[in-house]
């Protein structure tokens, strides 16, 4: 199993490289990284890239729950994001709360459109473009951002809400 790096480790802070060539040591890494990700309990991982695991590639798995089918997305890029983000909440704790398996016990508020088109290629190399809606959408969002060296405590920040640290089971604002 791989052993997912947190922060502050540089690779999770820098944009990543594209996949050249889909050989037998991607399809390993690939099955290495749906291992570490399934093997993610408390709490349950849902999606995972490859700057997780130390490699800056350009890939990323999402498994967005535990019967679901493992979805590979080599060299994926956002070709187009659909801006139907819900109205404001009066309260922020009201919103969908984002966690990171890099950010342990951290937790924040996010706002993220409910749908992208997303061109990428699968383990065969067949490219595809195809609409995702709903929570996919949002882990595809936080994925990509990953590639991107972007971390959601980041985006967190970037709409003034604030973040959350998990505490023997409950979460306490945190001072910033």
């Amino acid at each position: 199993m791989l052993k997912i790096v947190q922060v502050p480790h540089k690779v999770l802070n820098s944009s990543t490289i594209p996949v050249t060539k889909i050989d037998q040591k991607i399809k390993d890494l690939v099955y290495e990284m749906e291992e570490t990700l399934i093997a993610q309990i408390d709490p349950q991982g849902v999606g995972l890239a490859a700057p997780q695991v130390g490699l800056p590639l350009s890939l990323f798995i999402m498994k967005t729950s535990p019967k679901a089918q493992t979805e590979v997305c080599i060299n994926p890029k956002i070709l187009q994001i659909e801006q139907k983000i819900p109205p404001k909440v009066e309260k922020e704790e009201n919103n969908k709360l984002e966690g990171c398996l890099s950010i342990p016990h951290i937790w924040g508020p996010l706002k993220r459109p409910s749908r992208v088109l997303l061109q990428y290629q699968d383990l065969t190399g067949e490219t595809h473009t195809k609409w995702f809606s709903g929570f996919k959408a949002i882990v595809i969002q936080h994925e990509v951002d990953h590639l991107h060296g972007i971390l959601f405590t980041q985006r967190s920040l970037e709409q003034k809400a604030s973040l959350y640290e998990e505490k023997n089971g409950d979460l306490e604002k945190m001072k910033y």
